[in-house]
């Protein structure tokens, strides 16, 4: 007998073509967040931001951000902002609503899903259909096994939309106890996780899911937002760590199976 098969994938950044095949062959699949693209690193035409504010635009910026220079990045965006003439929340909202209009159309069917830190998650629920359950701070079975799920980041220099206090994370990870699969959508705070090769900087991590992962030993902690690792996959005692946030740009998932 084959047994459970489940897919995973993060940070999806308007990648729907993929993410509706993305679970053949799978009992269910799981998404951990990042639904959103604002703004492409490989591909600078392609997000929410060159759209508004052109290519050269966006070119600068992540110029900017790659060299660290965030009040330099943040003051460039906040002069595109004033010039358009469009609200900048106004512009934003609608534009993540047409992304979240395909992404979650979709997903098939059984998906468990958690939001990243570029996503907002007041507008989820205007998108989820049947046989999509969100789930953040909370647990669900799968195959018999118990899979936690913890969603969005921390409060960074980036200043995303779902960003969040040390404390209020640690809340949330708290909260799931043992679990076999702990799934969040950023990693543990371990610097090899956290280094993007691309982006030439360290991504936030979480001590709160480090020590869950040091206390509780769960068999995998699964997670995305790095999008180019220097480690991809890494053991912390008896626990193996997976960098499952390649999608966006490969369309392929991670698969577990027991």
């Amino acid at each position: 007998m084959r047994g459970t098969r489940v897919n995973v994938v993060s940070d999806v950044h308007g990648n729907a073509r993929d993410l509706a095949l993305a679970k053949d062959g799978a009992d269910a699949l799981i998404c951990l967040g990042d639904l959103v693209l604002f703004l492409d690193y490989a591909d600078h035409s392609r997000g929410i931001f060159p759209d508004l504010f052109g290519t050269g635009n966006a070119d600068r910026i992540v110029e900017l951000r790659t060299a660290r220079r965030f009040a330099e990045a943040r003051e460039l965006a906040r002069r595109l902002w004033a010039e358009l003439e469009v609200d900048r929340d106004t512009a934003i909202e609608s534009a993540v609503r047409k992304q979240y209009a395909e992404l979650f159309a979709a997903f098939p069917t059984p998906t468990y899903a958690t939001y990243g830190n570029v996503d907002i998650p007041a507008l989820w629920p205007e998108y989820v259909r049947p046989g999509t359950t969100v789930l953040d701070g909370e647990h669900a079975v799968i195959g018999g096994r118990v899979f936690g799920f913890v969603g969005g980041g921390l409060r960074s220099p980036s200043r995303t939309p779902y960003e969040i206090s040390d404390e209020e994370y640690a809340a949330k990870v708290e909260a799931l106890g043992e679990v076999d699969v702990l799934c969040s959508h950023i990693p543990p705070d371990v610097p090899e996780l956290l280094y993007d090769t691309v982006a030439r900087r360290f991504e936030r991590g979480s001590r709160a899911l480090l020590e869950a992962i040091r206390r509780t030993r769960p068999r995998y902690a699964l997670f995305g937002h790095v999008h180019q690792p220097l480690v991809p996959r890494m053991r912390v005692g008896s626990t193996e760590c997976v960098n499952v946030g390649h999608f966006a740009s490969t369309g392929r998932p991670w698969t577990l199976q027991w």
